[in-house]
């Protein structure tokens, strides 16, 4: 076996040798190396694994819940960004980690093409030399080196070893691509269709992307009828697709491929809305499907980027005879756009909505298969009696989740403030704990815990039970003016929720009835992050639209909204 090997090496050797001058150190172009290496090399080429993705109260009470905040500041938590600065802020405060040398350091790729000898040289300083190639051509992707070094690579791997992989073929094509090389990616097309059976989706997805954007587009049609034999294609390869025939003038095939992709559930992205946006200004029509994909953005609780919100707002004032005017408006907190003085939607539930939320939650959250997990059933049926006899609550505290958030050792006096400060706007209380708290020590100080107890109902759940159930049934049974006190986002009990519009309307319900400390000094007042009063969801009422929008390089973390809003009115 190995004298076959060596054989086969030397074949593919003697068609190499000539393609490099010792004396020059020259290197010739790389099609010609891989030209004459499709004979010898076609057995040596390696191919990777294929990988083919108190409920009588009036809902009027809300109104009467007066927290006391600063109005323009500090934003909910709910707010697009609000996370990275609490991040950012918390990595400040941290201690600095002494940095530990990396036992595995970044190959830096040159900034010009290299000989044979000068790849050698590097390779052999290299720290795993064994994979020098494949890592590379990573580094060479991260830096989006020059396409004529990875050639010259390319051209040293195949005279070293005889062959050329098939993980480092991908990495090259994905260089070619992403740095919008066409004769090269055309050139690739030819010699992996020719060298290897089948194509696995990665490099099928790469040459509809790479073909969609030249006057070959119409080929990457034909790559994708091909996955569709294997696999569905990813929305990645729809969108592709749909770019190049908007490109290229086809609105009508770019059209048929959007409605083929939400036809398999796929979700599109922001580039295929930016497309479809785009075909709108230079062809007109199919304006009940663009005005459909807003509704889909509505339905989903999708935000558009900017880069789409711009292309939205130019379809919008190009539409003829209807004259639509299209401004960046903020919001006020009382939820009125400034720019044309609308008012928009509630954050408050519906009767309907608040109906259907409460039974989903009771049933998937409250009585779900795990919730034994997290209490007992006499627990449990304990505290449904203790709710049943008590008064509807005003606002239900997640006892430990509020106490944690002061100085350690001094949970009691914390818990005792916010109870207080609650108390003080006439609000009927329950606190939610745990039974350790109701012993005297240092963190829990006894006359603390006994005003807490005058001031608010109480109940102790077991050390080992989860509080967050008892939160939940406790709001939700009392009625949509309930709101809730914690810092926990509830996004695992979010996730039991059975369906997409169930946990659309289970964050609504969320942003509109949780209060957030917003920061807490031992004796003073204490001060929550405000509660919004509208929406943050596209919306229209025929006449006008008012879409939220990320900004350009914002990060937003999924339980975050954006503060941007694009405002299109008809004019008068």
């Amino acid at each position: 076996m190995s004298s076959l090997l060596i054989l086969k090496t030397r074949i593919c050797l003697k068609y190499i040798s000539p393609l490099f001058n010792p004396s020059t150190a020259g290197f010739t172009p790389l099609n010609n190396v891989i030209s004459k290496l499709s004979v010898s090399s076609r057995l040596l080429c390696t191919k990777g694994g294929s990988r083919h993705a108190g409920n009588n109260r009036k809902e009027d009470r809300q109104r009467e819940f007066n927290i006391r905040e600063r109005l323009p500041f500090p934003k909910s938590v709910f707010a697009a960004g609000t996370a990275k600065r609490t991040a950012e802020y918390q990595k400040k405060r941290a201690e600095e980690e002494p940095n530990f040398p990396r036992k595995n350091k970044r190959v830096e790729p040159p900034d010009h093409p290299l000989t044979a000898s000068e790849w050698k040289s590097l390779k052999l300083i290299s720290p795993n030399p064994d994979r020098f190639d494949v890592r590379m051509m990573s580094s060479m992707l991260a830096d989006g080196t020059d396409i004529n070094v990875a050639k010259s690579l390319l051209a040293y791997v195949a005279m070293d070893t005889g062959t050329l992989s098939y993980e480092l073929l991908l990495r090259y094509l994905t260089l070619c691509v992403g740095s919008g090389h066409h004769s090269e990616v055309f050139d690739m097309y030819d010699i992996m269709r020719s060298r290897f059976r089948t194509l696995d989706t990665g490099a099928s997805s790469l040459f509809i992307k790479g073909f969609s954007r030249t006057e070959r587009w119409k080929e990457a049609l034909t790559i994708l009828e091909n996955i569709k034999r294997a696999i569905t294609p990813s929305p990645r390869n729809y969108g592709d697709t749909i770019a190049g025939a908007v490109l290229h003038g086809d609105g009508d095939t770019a059209w048929a491929l959007y409605a083929e992709l939400m036809e398999k559930g796929l979700i599109p992205n922001q580039e295929t809305w930016q497309a479809l946006f785009q075909c709108g200004l230079s062809h007109q029509g199919h304006e009940d499907g663009l005005q459909s994909i807003l509704l889909h953005m509505r339905d989903n609780q999708i935000y558009p980027e900017e880069t789409l919100a711009k292309d939205i707002k130019a379809w919008f004032e190009s539409l003829p005879e209807q004259k639509w005017i299209g401004s960046w408006s903020p919001v006020d907190p009382r939820g009125v756009c400034r720019s044309c003085q609308a008012e928009l939607e509630s954050i408050q539930l519906s009767r309907e909505e608040y109906a259907q939320l409460k039974d989903r939650v009771m049933g998937d959250v409250i009585q779900g298969r795990d919730i034994f997990n997290k209490t007992t059933p006499e627990e449990l049926e304990s505290f449904k009696n203790f709710v049943k006899r008590k008064p509807a609550f005003d606002v239900v505290i997640d006892g430990l989740n509020v106490a944690n958030i002061g100085i350690k050792g001094n949970q009691s006096q914390t818990l005792l403030e916010v109870v207080s400060e609650l108390e003080r706007q006439g609000l009927v209380i329950l606190v939610l704990g745990r039974k350790h708290m109701q012993r005297p020590s240092r963190s829990w100080d006894r006359h603390d815990m006994s005003l807490v107890q005058q001031k608010a109902h109480c109940f102790f759940t077991d050390n080992i039970s989860e509080d967050d159930p008892f939160l939940l049934y406790a709001t939700l049974h009392s009625g949509n003016h309930c709101n809730f006190v914690s810092r926990d986002l509830m996004r695992d009990h979010k996730a039991c929720l059975p369906d997409g519009a169930t946990r659309r309307l289970f964050f609504k319900w969320q942003r509109g009835h949780q209060l957030v400390l917003s920061s807490y000094t031992p004796g003073k007042r204490v001060r929550f992050q405000r509660i919004l009063s509208y929406d943050t969801i596209v919306q229209t009422n025929g006449g006008s639209w008012h879409i939220p929008y990320d900004e350009n390089g914002a990060e937003r973390c999924t339980y975050e909204v954006p503060q941007k809003w694009l405002c299109l009115t008809k004019a008068k």
